[in-house]
């Protein structure tokens, strides 16, 4: 989510006469779209920003716009600190990017055509804001209440991108499955997309597990062009702790969603915490025990990690040593699925979309090499082979 909004920033940018550069010192601009779900990642951004100090003193003319939840978060009061500081745009301001670059004196006004597109990849934000309230999550404070998008914005985006050579389309959300429109859903809007010309998969990210509907589990079953992956962050294993942290779920309807979803065929990776301010070693067993049984191909494990603002920041911490224990053991756990997810793909006919000569992703999002070359963006059908660690060889 944050590639693709960095993405619309840079392309107001690029209207206004300005090419992106991997170098920093022959850079212009700096713009830096930051996170802060996690206190560590702000620490980084504001990290970098001191820096920069340096940087645009170097060179007259430079400009630092500062973006994104770190910048929602901590406002105007960045200027106080960093005074050399040109811009700030919070997360809930970027659809207002344009004015603020216009209403700034800074930059020339925007010259007709579209940015293209870097990849095979086509990321369309569909919809912005959580409406939950978990309680070690500070998305919703900075990110606001839920808005969805028009569908008519969605598919004229989506059909842009793909006319501009994305043959996969990436929809994004904090809970993209909530998304809605008069009574159209999420899995309506899986269908429409899907079906523009030149779209040849669809993803999407990060759904809620509470929207894993019966209408949702139809529209993929019987699409597909509906990559075969989810990315379901689950969190916890146990009932106990999702219910403390709010999550709006219980272990049981959580199984119950991850079999329907594996029954249809797909390959799911998650989300975890580990060490939670309640957790105890039995909802640590229920966690691995869930891992266990709905075989992740990946996932992102962290340790609890308290932000400033949040009712889960106010709980008492559990000893380092048991966070650090608990997220080795996880972590594991997870490599071997993982290994042995790739393992199973050997023997099976798969469906490669080529994001280099040599290299794409299956539907169901395990990277594979091929031994030919191919044209980036074409979809390959070819065996595995075999299995290196979490790469798939071909036969072709």
């Amino acid at each position: 989510m944050n590639l693709a909004d960095s993405e619309e920033m840079a392309a107001h940018l690029l209207l206004r006469g300005y090419a992106l550069t991997d170098n920093l010192d022959e850079a212009d601009l700096a713009l830096v779209n930051t996170c802060t779900v996690r206190d560590h990642a702000e620490h980084r951004a504001l990290s970098f920003l001191g820096r920069l100090r340096q940087w645009k003193r170097e060179k007259e003319g430079r400009h630092i716009i500062f973006a994104g939840c770190a910048a929602q978060r901590l406002g105007e009061k960045l200027k106080k600190t960093f005074p050399y500081l040109d811009l700030v745009s919070g997360a809930r301001e970027i659809d207002h990017f344009a004015s603020l670059l216009d209403n700034s004196g800074l930059f020339s006004a925007a010259q007709g055509g579209e940015a293209q597109p870097h990849g095979i990849t086509g990321y369309v934000t569909i919809m912005r804001g959580c409406d939950f309230a978990c309680t070690y999550c500070i998305v919703p404070s900075v990110r606001g209440p839920v808005h969805c998008l028009p569908s008519a914005d969605i598919l004229a985006q989506a059909a842009q991108k793909a006319r501009s050579g994305c043959p996969e389309i990436m929809l994004l959300g904090q809970t993209v499955n909530a998304w809605k429109e008069d009574g159209k859903t999420f899995a309506d809007l899986l269908n429409e997309v899907s079906a523009l010309p030149g779209v040849q998969r669809v993803r999407f990210v990060s759904p809620h597990p509470a929207f894993i509907t019966p209408q949702f589990l139809a529209a993929v079953e019987n699409n597909p062009k509906i990559a075969r992956h989810i990315h379901l962050p689950v969190q916890s294993g146990s009932t106990k702790v999702l219910r403390e942290m709010k999550r709006g779920y219980t272990r049981e309807t959580l199984l119950e969603k991850i079999d329907a979803l594996k029954e249809r065929g797909f390959a799911l990776s998650t989300d975890l915490i580990v060490g939670f301010p309640t957790e105890t070693e039995a909802d640590f067993e229920e966690t691995l025990s869930l891992v266990q049984r709905a075989g992740f191909s990946a996932a992102y494990c962290f340790k609890y990690s308290p932000r400033q603002g949040t009712p889960a920041a106010q709980m008492k911490l559990l000893p380092e040593k048991i966070l650090e224990e608990r997220l080795d053991i996880l972590l594991n756990k997870v490599k071997g699925l993982a290994e042995a997810a790739y393992a199973a793909q050997v023997g099976k006919e798969k469906e490669v979309l080529m994001e280099s000569p040599n290299k794409g992703r299956t539907s169901d999002n395990f990277w594979a090499q091929t031994q030919k070359s191919y044209t980036i963006g074409t979809v390959v059908r070819s065996r595995i082979a075999s299995a290196e660690d979490t790469l798939l060889m071909t036969r072709d």
